[in-house]
């Protein structure tokens, strides 16, 4: 989850250059409405990119919030996004407390039935202690894009099949990376991991991977806040005990907190893998979840190799 702590992420990273046009806060693939393709809004670059590639040609796709260090939490729609909704003919949010800000901005502009609610539609338990990434499920993403080709056929039904070719090659691609993870999961079921943020469980968890990071840790690395000295110590022995085959580090919020749990790791041939919450520039969506699983397996394998 983004909180006040966006603020001081990416400082020095390649991601903070980001797409251009995020200054305006949105970023337009083709002109919202144009003549013969459906107009989507999303707000992310992520859900914006798998609309596109769902849709290709026939869908013109403007994303609210293309920048890294944006906070969905505080964000404030300006001129441009509010045109976009308006003309929009399907919305595109994560839910789960993490884009709350459509609701408002959707309001007398959208239906309910318009807007996809990726959490809602994810199958996942949504109660209290939901981890709102998404978008790191791959089968949740799979489900996305039958949803977004069943609307698009429905609003430009002479490009129907288009629309379900297009949705059937990107789960292709997500089924060949589900393999891999599971071909992961085969040797490595039950193996303990550790985790500066929720942001890959469900990656981590289709490779048969434990989370066994308190979550204390996680949840003040998540909210901006300093981690109880007691935690840190906590984490710090189970990197020393080697329980955990990897760390999972979210190179976006890095703090003196996470460098030290990651210089332990380290120390103790912990293998480190980074993760990023956000769409790095200049990248599909598939193709950063395709960086992800290779990480991920090289981690692994790094550990088998002991």
């Amino acid at each position: 989850m983004f909180q006040s702590r966006r603020s001081v992420l990416l400082v020095g990273a390649t991601l903070a250059a980001s797409l251009t046009l995020a200054a305006c806060g949105g970023a337009e693939t083709t002109t919202p409405g144009s003549e013969g393709t459906v107009s989507v809004v999303a707000t992310t670059n992520v859900y914006a990119d798998i609309a596109k590639a769902v849709g290709g040609d026939y869908v013109s796709v403007h994303a609210i919030i293309s920048d890294p260090a944006a906070d969905p939490h505080g964000y404030e729609a300006n001129a441009q996004d509010k045109l976009a909704v308006s003309k929009a003919q399907v919305g595109i949010e994560n839910g789960g407390g993490y884009d709350d800000f459509f609701t408002q901005l959707a309001k007398g502009q959208l239906d309910s039935a318009e807007i996809v609610k990726v959490s809602d539609m994810s199958g996942l338990d949504t109660g209290e202690d939901f981890n709102e990434h998404v978008w790191y499920s791959l089968p949740t993403m799979s489900k996305l894009a039958d949803d977004l080709a069943a609307r698009f056929g429905t609003a430009l039904p002479a490009q129907s099949d288009a629309f379900t070719a297009q949705a059937t090659a990107f789960k292709a691609k997500l089924t060949l990376m589900m393999t891999r993870l599971h071909d992961l999961k085969a040797g490595h079921e039950g193996a303990g991991a550790a985790v500066t943020e929720p942001v890959p469980l469900y990656l981590l968890a289709e490779a048969g991977l434990v989370n066994k990071t308190p979550e204390k840790f996680t949840s003040a690395i998540e909210n901006g806040a300093d981690v109880p000295a007691a935690t840190v110590a906590e984490v710090l022995a189970i990197m020393a005990s080697k329980d955990v085959s990897l760390l999972a580090y979210n190179t976006q919020t890095e703090s003196p907190q996470t460098q030290q749990v990651k210089a332990a790791a380290e120390a103790a041939g912990v293998p480190v893998v980074d993760f990023s919450e956000t769409l790095p520039a200049n990248t599909s969506y598939l193709d950063w979840m395709l960086g992800n699983v290779a990480n991920l397996e090289q981690g692994l394998n790094t550990v088998a190799g002991k």
